[in-house]
């Protein structure tokens, strides 16, 4: 994709262009959704009979064709107008939770349905997820992109807590079929939003290579900066620990110990508070050492495991949840600025999709295996593994240098302005 700077927007929010704000309304309707599927996916299939081990194979079925096609999805997402993928991508997503929707109300639904149908949801993310980061990267101008970024991220997460709490309660006052069918719907809605987005120039054709040649120049953008890589290795282990906590060992432990789906989705949707409460605090919080104070945030993934670990009573669990959110918003805002700062426009899509498949490649690994740890190591010790994980792996990300010396351009600097390496901050 050609570069070119957002079209300048007067008004009391000058950084807030066309396409940023269709993007971001349309990432809320149908994060709205999305937030409570995963509770209603994971009660249909214990409604249905299943198993722990079966909540986890479920919830892995999504997760590998988000890792098998992520780097199609950015190769096409750096090549074709963005908004086209991620319409198309919408709209496939809306089709595979109707469908999903349908036959859990109908009732009797069978396990490999269930999985066919998450795995078409996940092949559906695939695609989305690099267009609509390289969108909503392309649509700030560098000198606005912490706010910009923080507002985006407190947008998305506003809605969750809606969307967790919705989901949680209606789950356990209409069954989970209605939850999956309300996403379906907010799919389409938000398919029908990033229609109207701006067309993008796509990046003439190079002759030779094709997709291959598009992979490789990715990956060596993604390779070339050991920050980068160095915290994708992180979140592949922090994400396996972290799914698993979320989709299987969470609803299990509600169900088991607590009040079921609705003190899991109040759980939740505390996490989906502090997401926000931090976001407002990140729009105009801006620190120079970007990752340092990002990977802080990391540490507190492992809270919510903890306090399952511990059968902390609910209060505990919910202040858990809403310490973790805010840990992800202080990460994810710094952890955008980081890649718009460093990685040229042209490649977003696809330094997103090696940042994502890394990220995400032991995640089916960590639920299809949630069920068997538990069996071996009991509820509570997969729990504390979990815990421990997530707290040595954000130690000793730390200790490599560019981590914690990786640091924001001084504001007004022009956004094509080369910087610095990242080894000699």
């Amino acid at each position: 994709m050609q570069s070119h700077p957002p079209p300048p927007h007067r008004g009391r929010f000058p950084w807030a262009g066309r396409n940023f704000r269709i993007q971001t309304a349309a990432t809320v309707i149908s994060g709205l959704g999305n937030a409570g599927a995963p509770i209603a996916t994971a009660f249909a299939v214990m409604e249905s009979g299943g198993s722990t081990a079966e909540v986890g194979y479920v919830t892995a079925a999504r997760l590998v064709p988000v890792v098998l096609l992520l780097m199609v999805g950015g190769a096409l997402a750096d090549r074709l107008p963005r908004h086209h993928v991620m319409v198309a991508a919408n709209l496939f997503s809306a089709v595979s939770q109707a469908v999903l929707a349908a036959l859990v109300l109908a009732g009797n639904v069978q396990l490999w349905q269930l999985m066919l149908l998450s795995a078409a949801g996940g092949a559906g993310h695939a695609f989305y997820a690099p267009a609509s980061e390289g969108m909503i990267m392309q649509s700030v101008a560098a000198e606005h992109a912490g706010r910009a970024f923080s507002v985006f991220r407190l947008a998305l997460n506003s809605a969750q807590i809606g969307g967790m709490a919705l989901g949680g309660a209606l789950t356990a006052a209409v069954g989970p079929g209605w939850v999956l069918a309300l996403d379906a719907g907010c799919f389409l809605l938000a398919a029908s939003l990033r229609f109207l987005l701006e067309a993008e120039a796509a990046a003439p054709a190079e002759p030779g290579g094709g997709m291959l040649r598009d992979l490789r120049e990715g990956w060596q953008e993604f390779a070339s900066r050991r920050w980068l890589w160095v915290i994708v290795l992180q979140f592949a282990v922090l994400m396996a620990c972290i799914t698993a906590v979320d989709a299987v060992y969470g609803p299990i432990v509600a169900e088991q110990r607590l009040g079921g789906a609705r003190d899991w989705g109040l759980a939740l949707a505390a996490h989906g508070v502090g997401l926000v409460v931090t976001g407002l605090v990140m729009v105009r919080w801006q620190p120079r050492r970007i990752l340092l104070v990002g990977n802080w945030g990391v540490f507190l993934f492992g809270l919510p495991a903890l306090a399952l670990a511990l059968t902390a009573p609910l209060p505990a669990l919910v202040a858990a949840m809403f310490l973790s959110g805010a840990g992800v918003t202080v990460f994810g805002v710094n952890w955008m600025i980081a890649l718009q700062q460093e990685i040229p426009a042209e490649a977003f899509s696809r330094v997103s999709a090696y940042d994502h498949l890394g990220s995400l490649s032991l995640a089916p690994v960590g639920t299809a295996l949630a069920g068997p740890a538990a069996d071996t190591l009991g509820l509570s010790g997969a729990l504390w593994a979990c815990t421990a994980l997530c707290l040595v792996l954000s130690a000793v990300v730390l200790l490599d240098p560019q981590v914690r010396r990786l640091s924001r351009r001084t504001l007004g600097r022009p956004a094509d302005a080369p910087s610095e390496p990242a080894s000699a901050r």
